[in-house]
């Protein structure tokens, strides 16, 4: 009777009842409540016999998300439920399907709410488990089965109520699994048997489940993939059909020349790298990242809306929210810079050739505190160091702020660039592999045996945390590097030999460069590559022993290490603003002999384990050195063999090649645009190497032959007039290369200057005017 006045009133219309009218969104939208929470809400569908586990793995998994990662998470059982909202239930079947339709309105209040909740109910019966899916399905609210999975007689052994004892002993009737039905499900989104696993094991998988929803982030996510810091992707590249209109507005407009070490942060910033940065620094982001090692963002009008607005040093209301941006990303400029900037509201930022890569708006010029910017992020007195070096470079005195459009890709021409993807690009890389999560290996050098130990083990740890397909991130930094770094090329290329050996298999790994600069800034500048990463969607970061570091080049502690080699992945693993994203530390392998691999030593044998710096594997590779038999000699140098296994063969090869040409060899550094410069009517460059390269030449031509523009060019085009004379062009109009007819080459051709082997570039600015003789 009381169940079909129920089903009676339970199917009766909702008119009048429902506030909202179809299309209507009567509270807080849940995307908002998610971003302001930093979680989505979830529903885990606990079912399986008493007995199975319920309790136990969802009071685990409970504390896991609640005091590590810090989540709203609630869990709704029989207790809870029976002293309350369904005291006037039985154990019949309809009382048992009111019970769970109960249940599961009330998860699904708590879901729309944000918040992560556990239902941990027997729910025997398939049908009611089916409709509590159906009903989270239609108000689009996340639903995940999870199936108990143990065997019967486990149970019985287990039996923490003594209810099956009491079955066995006749008190109890119509107990579920023994002399009541139970219907398992048909497609659990998981399944744990964890009468075969440990209870961690069975929380990592749950947590795993979770992160691979997106249910542990407040922005969308999809495809396992961490959303960017801020929950908004940043593509700032001008669409196609814009284009024209920018390209002629970029050419009225006043030009601030760009180092190669600029275009490569230009790049972070516009494809995305940095976000929610959509510009170099205005001065308050950069205080900012320099005391805070953060900047703060607007959840709700839009993650960079604060950071775009010019600097109120007045200001008292500031946004509640922070993300990370450990280092700051500042346009340098001089005096001369500033004044021809004037008050314009916009200017065109330029490479070496004078081609207009972006436009930066409402720009915000301040002082260019070097020393300050030193001392905070580097935390280290050494002049000599590279990349302070260049800090400290007289004539840029200023620095320039604002918002940037791209004119386009940045593409350097180097034969690498289709290595080189963007990150919208790269996160649907992932998503067609079909990644559930992403993990990143960051490298500047060669991968050998050890570094492809230490990322096949990375995955293998992530399967054993319940991942179906953990995919690599391979990212070659590939910004601007210190000389004693081994070139980019060589880098990319011997990946791919690695690839291509299967070392690294092809179907679970993605290799794409990094953008960004080496700045050499230890755990400070590790915060930021792991940053990056996360933006581009990995979740896990595998970090070693002194990440970005390197030794002192200057004073009483040259040659010592900058940092202490334990602190950087310290730092970034105990840092603030890593969102959800988690690190998978490693120690230092060594080559184990009896069996040819790379790998942590068994201590039980440390005869059989050999260390290979970096400064041997060095030696070896500029001696040619091939692999040693199968016997491994004491004195590997002396012997002149690398033991086999420590590197893919062709790829040792690549490596070995450069360090025996590397001062002969014609080496990509790092992203470096090459060509462009604009060649007036008759001029013609040689083919031996394009613009950005030392051995650029361009050479007046005439009827397809060089001519000197000394010896072959009349002074006066006409012999009617001598009012009009040739003008030979060194430096066009923009460029910031120093280039310089060529007084002892045939021909004289037009080639870059060179210092002690390096090209030379104006620092003051580029020339407004056609620059020769």
């Amino acid at each position: 009777m009381v169940a079909s006045y129920r089903e009676k009133m339970l199917s009766r219309p909702l008119n009048n009842i429902i506030e909202c009218k179809p299309g209507e969104e009567c509270r807080m939208g849940s995307a908002m409540r998610s971003r302001v929470l930093g979680q989505k809400g979830v529903t885990l569908w606990m079912t399986g016999l008493s007995g199975s586990g319920k309790t136990t793995i969802s009071e685990a998994l409970e504390k896991q998300l609640l005091l590590r990662f810090g989540k709203n998470v609630y869990r709704i059982d029989g207790d809870n439920l029976r002293t309350g909202l369904t005291r006037d239930l039985g154990f019949s079947a309809a009382d048992r399907g009111e019970s769970v339709r109960r249940a599961a309105e009330v998860a699904a209040l708590f879901n729309e709410a944000g918040v992560i909740t556990m239902v941990t109910l027997i729910s025997p019966y398939r049908k009611d488990r089916d409709a509590a899916r159906a009903m989270h399905q239609r108000r689009g609210l996340p639903f995940l089965e999870v199936f108990m999975d143990v065997p019967l007689d486990v149970v019985k052994a287990r039996d923490p109520k003594g209810l099956y004892k009491k079955v066995a002993q006749g008190l109890i009737k119509n107990f579920t699994g023994v002399d009541a039905p139970y219907e398992p499900p048909l497609s659990p989104e998981l399944t744990l048997k964890n009468s075969e696993m440990p209870v961690p094991a069975c929380v990592d998988k749950l947590v795993a489940a979770l992160s691979s929803l997106g249910s542990l982030t407040g922005p969308p996510a999809s495809h396992g993939l961490h959303p960017p810091d801020g929950g908004d992707s940043v593509s700032l590249i001008v669409p196609h059909e814009q284009l024209p209109a920018r390209l002629a507005e970029a050419a009225r407009l006043p030009r601030v020349p760009l180092t190669d070490t600029d275009t490569n942060w230009l790049q972070v910033i516009g494809e995305g790298w940095a976000a929610p940065l959509r510009g170099f620094m205005r001065e308050g982001t950069l205080v900012q990242a320099l005391h805070f090692n953060s900047m703060l963002v607007d959840v709700v009008n839009g993650s960079s809306s604060y950071a775009t607005k010019p600097t109120e040093w007045m200001q008292s209301d500031f946004p509640k929210q922070r993300v990370s941006m450990p280092i700051p990303i500042v346009l340098p400029i001089t005096d001369f810079t500033r004044r021809c900037i004037g008050k314009s509201a916009a200017v065109a930022l330029t490479n070496a050739a004078g081609t207009p890569l972006a436009i930066l708006r409402d720009p915000e010029v301040y002082e260019l505190r070097v020393r300050e910017i030193i001392a905070r992020t580097f935390g280290i007195t050494d002049d000599a160091h590279p990349y302070i070096a260049q800090l400290l470079a007289p004539g840029k005195t200023y620095a320039i702020g604002g918002e940037v459009e791209l004119l386009g890709r940045i593409k350097y021409n180097d034969g690498l660039d289709k290595y080189r993807l963007t990150v919208d690009e790269l996160r649907a890389a992932f998503a067609k592999k079909g990644a559930d999560v992403v993990y990143a290996f960051q490298t500047r050098n060669p991968t050998h045996a050890g570094h492809a130990f230490l990322m096949k083990d990375s995955r293998r740890k992530l399967v054993e945390k319940g991942y179906k397909n953990p995919v690599l991130w391979l990212s070659p930094l590939g910004g601007w590097t210190k000389k004693s770094d081994v070139p980019l090329d060589v880098r990319v290329k011997q990946h791919i030999e690695v690839m291509a050996a299967g070392e690294l298999h092809p179907d679970w790994t993605v290799m794409a460069i990094w953008p960004s600069p080496m700045i050499y800034a230890g755990p400070t500048e590790v915060q930021f590559h792991a940053k990056s990463r996360r933006v581009a969607g990995a979740s896990y970061f595998t970090v070693g022993r002194d990440p970005a570091g390197m030794p002192f080049s200057s004073g009483p502690n040259e040659g010592d290490d900058l940092y202490h080699p334990d602190h950087g992945r310290y730092v970034l693993m105990s840092s603030p603003g890593v969102g959800q994203m988690r690190f998978l530390g490693f120690e230092k392998v060594y080559y184990d002999k009896k069996d040819h691999t790379m790998r942590t030593p068994d201590r039980s044998r440390k005869d059989d384990f050999i260390s290979i710096s970096g400064s041997k594997m060095r030696k070896l590779a500029a001696l040619g050195a091939k692999p040693c038999p199968d016997l491994i000699p004491s004195d590997l140098v002396a012997s002149k063999c690398i033991p086999p296994g420590f590197m893919v063969q062709k790829g040792w090869e690549i490596v070995s090649d450069y360090y025996m040409r590397q001062k002969t060899g014609d080496w990509v550094p790092y992203s470096k645009q090459l060509g462009g410069l604009p060649m007036g009517a008759g001029m013609q460059s040689s083919a031996e190497q394009p613009f950005g390269k030392p051995g650029f030449k361009a050479y007046h031509a005439s009827g397809g032959a060089f001519v000197s523009p000394w010896h072959g060019l009349a002074l006066y085009p006409t012999a009617a007039s001598n009012l009009v004379v040739n003008f030979v062009c060194e430096i066009p109009r923009g460029s910031t290369a120093k280039l310089e007819v060529q007084k002892a080459v045939p021909f004289n051709p037009i080639m870059q200057d060179t210092k002690k082997g390096a090209l030379r570039y104006y620092t003051y600015g580029a020339p407004f005017f056609n620059y020769g003789m």
